[in-house]
């Protein structure tokens, strides 16, 4: 992967928020040179070695680890 790149303040409160919320949200991202789609509940965000990730799980409770920086859609359900 890339190096991590930090994204908008504005954007990582709106996460933030959405965690303390367990919103849930349609989420769009890049890894691996794929794409993905996934309805998911915002758990929570984590730092580690000087990246962002967003913790989430969908309706099957599968749990979901993303790098905030590879998010290219998040839109409220």
């Amino acid at each position: 992967m890339d190096n991590y790149k930090p994204i908008n303040c504005e954007i990582h409160d709106g996460y933030e928020l959405a965690c303390m919320r367990r919103a849930i949200h349609q989420v769009t991202w890049q890894e691996d040179d794929r794409e993905f789609s996934e309805r998911l509940r915002f758990l929570d965000l984590e730092y580690r070695a000087g990246e962002e990730y967003l913790i989430a799980d969908n309706q099957e409770g599968e749990k979901f680890r993303i790098r905030l920086d590879m998010i290219t859609s998040s839109l409220p359900y």
